[in-house]
């Protein structure tokens, strides 16, 4: 039996606005409300997610999670209609728009939203099945535990009488939340475990609007960015003169990402915050036009971080100058006395994360409130930065999410959501920023390139007595000194380096760590066969 973690009075004020079918609240920690249809009814209601179940028997579902391909809009409705022990047939899913008042962590990465959701979202689907049970039990005059469910059937084996979760979702009218529920033994459950096709698959291959590209809206105009043509620049001036005369042009301008005073989110990863913008009716045109504004840039960089980093970190080496994040026993001198000495070094370079579907988003910046839809992976972070740059509350950004043609990674960092909302704030109008592949794949928020080197001391009889590890990598070093092999031979070391850079990084499946597993297993498999 669980406890169910909800306000009762907020129940019966849900239930009580709606007519003609059920609409139920529920404290499940990644999930969120459609903010049209039914939902406007329920304005003002405290619990975190909704779960509609009609007359006709059809339940919609709200999905929290930004979707990328990794399927979280098919499973975490799953969870739910699992444990309302419904027909997944009589299911319709709808993406959930960021409401930060209504749950926590409506986020795309780590792989946590199936791990962080699954309780919660099991007891949601529990409660819905419990209180429509309990309406059945009144309405027939019989124990409610007496019925049972199947397939959104309620049945009363006694009687034979039998009635949908669609005709039982009017009788629900002043049932109390109950204060615990019961879940499904893993061994029941139906849906779970079964393939299920994924609820978008017939849309994607039929073409039918999802990704941020497909995002359409009346009056909408086009913008794109010219970014620098390396890093460590920036805009010094720029002539839009004979751009804005192309046709379809409406304005050539400037602006700023990152203005003084406004804090920066974890996700603002941007090495370019101040670019040129070109405003058109559509894409062809802006494109166009984006070759024909003359910009001047002046290099910012500093003339001593050209120096080789690999020649620095020898010189830190050799003066002592970086410090080992872990040291075990006293490998200098196993390596001395080591009769052999096997040494290995593996690089990973910079990779862009080229998704299929460029960086893009939608926003309508008005007087009193930014409208903002698009491929994003941490839409709550972009929120805070959009509610920053433009002096708003977050209560006046609402952020809809579409479906990501690939993330990876590269859709934590939504400096491209901030960009939209103020070209959206210069125009007064409708805009959606879209990035050419040139843009997506210069603007860098690159996985950061990696270097390491592996070094064991073996003994006369063929025994490892030492092991060294030194890394080196962009923006943060690869090594984690404290896994394997630390702590399983006597002498150990490993030096973590962080390379300070102005290209701009970010993650890209795990950097660090997957680079890191293969490096050193692949080192370790060397070393057994030495």
């Amino acid at each position: 039996m669980k406890t169910v973690n909800i306000d009762r009075r907020s129940f019966i004020k849900v239930s009580g606005l709606i007519g003609g079918g059920l609409v139920i609240g529920f404290n499940w920690s990644s999930c969120a409300p459609e903010t049209q249809g039914v939902v406007d009814a329920v304005i003002g209601v405290e619990p975190n997610g909704y779960l509609k179940i009609a007359t006709n028997g059809i339940v919609t579902i709200m999905s929290p999670n930004p979707e990328i391909g990794q399927g979280v809009k098919t499973s975490m409705p799953m969870i739910v209609a699992e444990e309302l022990d419904v027909d997944w047939n009589n299911v319709i899913v709808e993406q959930a728009g960021l409401d930060t008042k209504k749950y926590t962590r409506q986020l795309a990465g780590g792989s946590q939203s199936i791990r962080q959701g699954w309780e919660s979202l099991r007891m949601a689907g529990a409660t819905a099945r419990r209180m429509l049970l309990e309406a059945a039990a009144r309405e027939w005059q019989v124990p409610v535990e007496s019925l049972s469910t199947n397939m959104g059937v309620i049945s009363h084996e006694a009687t034979g009488k039998s009635m949908t979760y669609g005709e039982v979702s009017t009788l629900t009218k002043d049932i109390v939340v109950p204060e615990t529920v019961e879940l499904k033994e893993i061994s029941d459950f139906k849906i779970i475990g079964h393939g299920k096709k994924n609820v978008d698959a017939k849309k994607i291959v039929t073409g039918q609007p999802l990704f941020g590209l497909d995002y359409q809206k009346e009056g909408m105009l086009i913008a794109m960015i010219i970014h620098p043509p390396a890093f460590g620049m920036k805009l010094d001036s720029f002539d839009g003169a004979e751009a804005s005369q192309m046709p379809g042009i409406k304005k050539v301008f400037s602006i700023n990402t990152a203005p003084e005073g406004v804090e920066k989110q974890w996700s603002d990863v941007n090495a370019f915050n101040e670019l040129v913008v070109v405003v058109g009716d559509n894409t062809w045109q802006v494109m166009k036009a984006k070759k024909k504004v003359n910009v001047k840039w002046v290099n910012t960089s500093d003339p001593e971080s050209s120096e080789l980093h690999e020649e620095k970190l020898v010189n830190l080496l050799k003066s002592g100058g970086v410090e080992p994040a872990r040291k075990d026993g006293n490998p200098d001198v196993a390596f001395k006395k080591a009769k052999k000495v096997l040494e290995k070094t593996y690089t990973a370079p910079f990779l862009a994360h080229n998704t299929m579907e460029p960086m893009n988003f939608f926003a309508h910046v008005t007087a009193d409130h930014a409208e903002l839809a698009g491929p994003i992976q941490t839409p709550e972070f972009l929120s805070k930065t959009v509610a920053g740059i433009l002096g708003f509350s977050e209560d006046q950004i609402s952020i809809m999410m579409t479906r990501m043609g690939g993330g990876f990674g590269r859709r934590l960092y939504g400096h491209f959501g901030s960009e939209a909302a103020l070209i959206s704030k210069e125009m007064q109008a409708p805009i959606k920023l879209i990035y050419t592949r040139e843009d997506d794949m210069t603007q860098g928020t690159y996985r950061p390139d990696y270097k390491v080197t592996y070094k064991a001391a073996i003994d006369e009889n063929n025994e490892v007595t030492a092991l060294s590890i030194l890394g080196a990598g962009t923006n943060g070093g690869p090594v984690f000194a404290n896994r394997f092999p630390a702590g399983a031979i006597e002498n150990y070391q490993a030096i973590n380096f962080n390379k300070e850079s102005n290209i701009s990084t970010g993650a890209w499946r795990a950097p660090a760590s997957n680079f890191m597993a293969c490096a050193e297993q692949s080192f370790i498999d060397e070393l057994a066969e030495t």
